[in-house]
């Protein structure tokens, strides 16, 4: 009778989540002893040669000084075999004709190689198609046959206390599955990504995890698996993955572009607090007030104005400035963006088109003669924060002691150095410049005199 009363159950909470008792029957045929049983092995079947094992190595970048022979001369440092550096990740199939394979931008970042491993054993080495760092995504792609991929589900109508699915490698482990619920929704604020939308769920994810599957129980992609909370360095029962919607969104522009092109709206907005809400009457907290509006920008051009209260975007309720900030920077230069605006007591709808985004950069030359030569901008969100060398000419003097484009500065004369202005500060012209770099995973000093 338990056996029976668990079946009764598990196919009464399926039939809520829109499944038919036919299809529950289905999905569902175990018999024991003539009694069925509950279990979602016959999904999986069909969804786990979709999930991808991803490992990358990455070869350990020394300081340039060590590449100097009469350096490595004069303080007796042996010549060592260049080390490597491997990590383990997961993938999710999403285009089986084409071989493209979707994951985190933080499994394959940096990486010399990319190696995925199919279900049956297979492997292939994967070019990387497009990479985004702020969102967290990559598009990758395999040259085999016979693949097949994870249909993808509509995020945007998951609820707290659907049941979901992860799938994934952790600790290396081959295909690992767990389940749980979906705990949470729009999670963001948490620092972990530039974009942040996160769905949470108590379904465990484990280092390893990382760009795998999170499926509803059809076996349909809702999420890529992304990042945990572990104040214990142990699964506590809080992770975190990428909307389906968010990652399907960012697709198209990595693998034709390489890149998101982000636009720019031109504003700037805030959460409607108690105070806020009663200071220009509104009713409900939900939505975000503009309270700035840039000059020459796509808003400005569109007649937004500061004290607009911002309550849509293409349709969808806003609930606070976050959720603006996420569906703008998903948005391309030259999308069209519908704003709902409420206007004192007037509702109006407002066109805008997205236009190029504002990127600060300085020559070199301005801050110290031995920069000359090179670009620098303050670091794009999702990296470490400091100044990034954007542009470095091959014929200049920081090309010839070893930087590179992409490399930043965290630090010059030991003062931490978070941005330009932070770097003007403490440059003195006709002293040395004692700057720490970070390069990937490595740091290293370099002395410019």
């Amino acid at each position: 009778m338990k056996i029976k009363a668990l079946w009764l159950v598990v196919i009464a909470l399926m039939v809520a989540d829109g499944f038919s008792p036919a299809l529950a029957r289905n999905i569902l045929p175990a018999f024991v002893e003539g009694r069925p049983l509950p279990s979602l092995a016959p999904m999986l079947e069909k969804t786990m040669p979709a999930v991808v094992n991803i490992s990358t190595t990455k070869a350990v970048r020394n300081n340039p000084m060590m590449n100097d022979p009469f350096f490595r001369y004069f303080f007796q440092i042996p010549n060592r075999p260049r080390q490597q550096r491997n990590s383990l990740g997961s993938g999710v199939i999403i285009n089986a004709e084409k071989g493209y394979v979707v994951t985190n931008n933080h499994v394959i970042d940096q990486a010399d190689k990319i190696q995925v491993t199919l279900r049956d054993g297979r492997q292939y080495d994967a070019k990387l198609l497009g990479a985004d760092a702020e969102a967290d995504v990559a598009v990758i792609k395999i040259p085999a046959d016979g693949l097949k991929a994870l249909k993808v589900a509509d995020s945007s109508r998951l609820r707290v206390g659907d049941f979901v699915v992860a799938i994934g490698n952790p600790f290396g482990l081959d295909q690992t599955v767990t389940s749980g619920i979906v705990s949470a929704l729009g999670r963001s604020g948490l620092g972990i990504e530039g974009y942040e939308d996160f769905i949470q769920t108590d379904a465990s994810i484990n280092p390893g995890n990382s760009g795998g599957a999170l499926v509803n129980l059809r076996g349909e992609l809702v999420g890529m698996n992304t990042a945990i909370l572990a104040p214990n360095g142990g699964n506590v029962g809080i992770g975190f993955a990428i909307p389906a919607n968010m990652v399907m969104t960012l697709v198209d522009a990595l693998v034709e572009h390489g890149k998101v092109r982000r636009g720019r709206l031109g504003v700037s907005t805030q959460d409607i607090t108690a105070e806020l809400a009663a200071a220009f009457g509104l009713k409900s907290r939900h939505g975000a007030v503009v309270s700035r509006v840039d000059s020459d920008s796509a808003a400005a051009r569109a007649g937004l104005e500061p004290g607009d209260i911002i309550i849509g975007v293409n349709g969808r309720s806003i609930k606070n400035s976050t959720q603006i900030r996420n569906m703008i920077g998903l948005m391309e230069v030259g999308d069209n963006v519908e704003l709902d605006v409420l206007r004192g007591n007037e509702e109006k709808r407002i066109q805008a088109v997205i236009g190029k985004p504002k990127k600060q950069t300085i020559a070199g030359d301005t801050l110290h003669p031995r920069l000359t030569g090179t670009v620098l901008m303050n670091s794009p969100k999702g990296r470490v924060e400091g100044v990034m060398f954007e542009k470095i000419h091959t014929g200049s003097y920081a090309w010839h002691v070893g930087l590179r484009p992409g490399d930043i500065i965290v630090s010059a004369n030991r003062y931490r150095v978070h941005n330009l202005q932070d770097l003007a500060k403490v440059v003195r012209p006709g002293n040395p410049l004692l700057i720490n770099i970070q390069r990937g995973g490595e740091a290293f000093f370099l002395v410019l005199k």
